[in-house]
């Protein structure tokens, strides 16, 4: 095996670990959510007394679900994906469209990162918390920073994959193979 295919096999590794650590946690936000929802339904149906807040609550655990699901959604090809290109095209087309989606990804999520910490460092003096409880987006801006910062490396990791493999039949990181 080439030396780069051997690099891009760890990095592939390494990623694969990294993402199913930030799923765990949207696995255990994910749990939280569905029991603050029960018990929000439970006061608003049974006691009928809903919890002031609760949806400010909801909103800010869902928030932590989706950003721990998206770099282990793209890195386990659960998003909807429909290969037109290598269908017709086959490994040769692909190579070169792979290369320049891959790319235009990263610039993409790296633009929204900074847009996320940026706007998450202004906090409360911008206006950013909820509006019941006033929770303050901040921290959860930067969860999502890093839920898409993991992303952004998945894209790194399948695009340096996909250069170490770019003469082969196929690219490790297509699901399709």
């Amino acid at each position: 095996m080439r030396r780069g295919a051997r690099i891009s096999r760890r990095a592939l590794h390494g990623i694969d670990r990294a993402v199913d650590a930030l799923a765990y946690i949207g696995n255990a936000a994910l749990v939280a959510l569905v029991c603050v929802t029960g018990v929000a339904v439970f006061f608003r149906y049974v006691v009928r007394d809903p919890i002031f807040g609760i949806n400010d609550v909801s909103e800010m655990i869902l928030l932590t679900t989706v950003a721990c699901s998206l770099a282990y959604g793209g890195r386990k090809g659960s998003h909807v994906a429909v290969d037109i290109l290598g269908m017709f095209g086959g490994r040769r087309i692909t190579r070169w469209t792979d290369l320049i989606v891959r790319a235009l990804g990263i610039l993409i999520v790296a633009i929204t990162v900074v847009a996320l910490v940026i706007q998450g460092s202004c906090g409360i003096r911008c206006g950013h918390f909820t509006p019941d409880l006033a929770i303050p987006f901040k921290p959860f801006y930067m969860i999502l920073s890093v839920g898409l910062g993991a992303y952004g490396l998945v894209l790194i990791a399948e695009l340096a994959a996909g250069l170490a493999h770019f003469r082969d039949d196929a690219d490790p990181s297509e699901k399709n193979n």
